[in-house]
């Protein structure tokens, strides 16, 4: 399907005078005025939860205000990202969540509760690749050893779920080395981790920090990670493009939106909280330990980062014929 063009404002009745006095009134009342709630539209537990609060934690001290998290998982992210769609736009309810939902969604989809154009970036504020890693009864030792396999024998991948980074990490194998892999989606990261580790698939292209201990326990072989840079939590694996392979490179954003039309000077101040919190040293070695690398892009920055990937996968899906199973 088409995507809707990215981030393009779908709510342009506002004229620039009104929206000017909009965000001079919403700037005047002092921001924030209630309590604010992060909307983490993927589950408890995970990356962009565990960001989502140590940010909620640091701004609520900042704010004087409560700063509550919300899981609102389903649909690869849609369900929670609909709820902000429709949340009043004064700044007071933010989306947490990853790219995907805006660079993936929008081209398996159809019927979307949202368009892009519905959501500005607040901040990218951190990212991480994925670790390839297979069952040690395959026999594999390399990436190419994954590649030549896939392309003469076939391999199965385990993913998080239809639309999840793991699903879309498949189909980028595909597309760019011609392997044949039979997607196999299952309910969040961690049974399709073990799938990996039961030997039920041979492999998979997973959040580091599900499968580094049963790598570290040598129960899972890793073969590369898709970051441009090697995981601090494993320097030992190489990347893919250190393998050869420099086209399979992905990276996961986490990212935080708000709605088009929230003024300006509100975004800014947002903005600001949340470089802040993210320059903490607890939040640091949070990140750290979940093998995150701080982005903290913003505006017109953090727009073209999104719009690019949007534009990389959207080629990737049509070529391949990606789409929710």
């Amino acid at each position: 399907m088409t995507a809707t063009p990215f981030f393009t404002s779908a709510r342009r009745t506002l004229s620039a005078a009104t929206f000017s006095l909009v965000a001079s009134a919403a700037s005047a009342q002092g921001f924030p005025t209630k309590p604010i709630t992060f909307v983490n539209s993927f589950p408890a537990g995970g990356p962009s939860d565990m960001i989502a609060r140590s940010v909620a934690e640091v701004l609520q001290q900042r704010f004087k205000q409560p700063v509550v998290v919300e899981n609102k998982p389903g649909a690869a992210g849609n369900i929670g990202t609909a709820q902000v769609a429709r949340s009043a736009p004064d700044g007071h309810t933010v989306l947490i969540g990853i790219d995907t939902i805006f660079t993936v969604n929008p081209h398996i989809y159809k019927g979307l509760p949202f368009k892009p154009g519905d959501f500005k970036p607040l901040m990218v504020m951190a990212s991480s690749g994925l670790l390839v890693g297979a069952h040690p009864s395959t026999g594999f030792k390399t990436l190419a050893d994954l590649v030549n396999a896939g392309k003469t024998q076939g391999v199965t991948f385990s993913s998080a779920g239809s639309g999840s980074p793991g699903h879309l990490a498949a189909e980028v194998f595909h597309e760019a080395t011609g392997m044949q892999i039979t997607h196999v989606p299952y309910k969040g990261n961690t049974p399709a981790v073990t799938a990996v580790l039961s030997g039920e698939v041979n492999g998979g292209v997973l959040a580091t920090p599900g499968l580094l201990p049963h790598v570290k326990a040598g129960k899972v072989t890793a073969l590369a990670v898709t970051s441009r840079q090697r995981s601090t939590l494993a320097p030992e694996v190489p990347t893919v493009a250190e393998a050869g392979h420099k086209g399979l490179e992905q990276e996961v954003l986490y990212i935080a939106m708000v709605p088009a039309a929230t003024p300006d000077a509100v975004v800014q101040t947002l903005q600001k909280a949340f470089a802040d919190a993210l320059a903490e040293p607890q939040v640091k070695q949070r990140l750290a330990n979940l093998d995150l690398f701080y982005e903290g892009l913003s505006g017109a920055a953090a727009a073209k980062r999104l719009g690019d990937l949007s534009t990389r996968y959207g080629r990737v899906i049509q070529a391949t014929g990606m789409k929710v199973e």
